[in-house]
């Protein structure tokens, strides 16, 4: 292996916003970043930033959405490791927040291929990478606008919130990730949502317009505390900063 024993992990939609700020931490902790970026412009800025920073960066360029980019990307990353300890399914698309009675299969569809579709596209392509790690782990990143329990909530704000795509593609990435850990028991999958559901709060990131109440860090909480499971940790969870979210 030409990482040595560092752990690896493989962050989609890494150049920024979360996925930027989760690269950075686990960086810190000398992780092996293998970080994806749809924009290789984009993604190499960000690279550099983190290895400035002490990091040891791969640019891995992916675009979720695209079969051929996704097996490209799990090649590239074979040519420097053969085992992936981490896998964070961060990238995403936010939708139009088109109203449920004027969405249109073409509005909907975009956000289900980079929310739903993209996850599995990834995960299958780095099964066998992953399935070569002593405690591999999968953290897909939803949203608690997934949660059937937060979304019925009249307290939450989200359930004024009349849109169809994205939080039906959430919820869709939920139910994906209690399958994938109930078929696969010796991988972690879990589900971070970058937020204080009880609170009502969430990050402050490009995909709102950096109208959230936290901040990117904490933010991550949840991304950083699923990725560093040790063996006995749990999966097929719903875990914001604060704890356990309601499905």
């Amino acid at each position: 292996m030409t990482n040595g024993e560092k752990t690896s992990v493989l962050i989609t939609g890494g150049n920024k916003g979360l996925g930027l700020e989760a690269a950075r931490r686990l960086g810190e902790r000398g992780w092996t970043i293998f970080l994806g970026s749809r924009d290789e412009g984009r993604g190499r800025a960000a690279a550099d930033k983190l290895t400035a920073g002490g990091a040891n960066v791969v640019l891995v360029p992916l675009d979720v959405t695209s079969n051929e980019s996704v097996l490209d990307a799990a090649e590239l990353v074979r040519e420097h490791t053969d085992r992936l300890d981490v896998l964070i399914n961060n990238a995403g698309a936010p939708g139009g927040a088109v109203p449920p009675a004027d969405a249109t299969v073409d509005d909907v569809h975009p956000v289900y291929d980079a929310n739903v579709y993209g996850p599995i596209r990834v995960t299958h392509a780095f099964l066998p990478l992953l399935r070569a790690a002593d405690n591999p782990r999968v953290v897909m990143v939803s949203s608690a606008g997934g949660s059937f329990a937060v979304v019925t909530d009249p307290a939450q704000p989200i359930s004024r919130m009349h849109e169809l795509a994205y939080s039906s593609s959430k919820a869709a990435l939920n139910m994906i990730t209690v399958r994938y850990a109930q078929a696969l028991p010796d991988i972690k999958f879990n589900v971070a949502t970058p937020g204080e559901v009880a609170n009502h709060k969430f990050a402050a990131t490009d995909m709102n317009r950096h109208t959230g109440q936290l901040t990117v860090t904490e933010g991550t909480d949840s991304i950083v505390e699923l990725a560093t499971l040790d063996a006995d940790g749990p999966t097929g969870t719903f875990t914001d900063r604060l704890g356990p979210v309601g499905w």
